[in-house]
């Protein structure tokens, strides 16, 4: 882990939060002996929250298609498989 002087932070801010971002952590120390600590904030992403795609498929077919695959997994499941 990085420490930087309180200075240095300054003058390459950009590259301290890039670090940080790498990191997970970068130390700024300060002239008299304070210690503080720059982590970078945690977003919260949920897992359904995916981009969207451009299909050319009315809903009609889309539900066909969904209940066509379960069907096969309900049959392949009563298989064995």
């Amino acid at each position: 882990m990085h420490i930087y002087t309180y200075s240095e932070a300054r003058q390459k801010f950009a590259a301290v939060l890039e670090q940080a971002e790498n990191t997970g952590k970068v130390l700024i120390r300060r002239k008299d002996g304070r210690v503080f600590a720059l982590v970078p904030e945690k977003t919260a992403v949920s897992p359904l929250d995916v981009p969207s795609i451009k299909a050319d498929i009315t809903t009609e077919e889309l539900v066909n298609i969904i209940r066509e695959g379960r069907e096969r997994r309900d049959h392949d499941m009563n298989r064995g498989f």
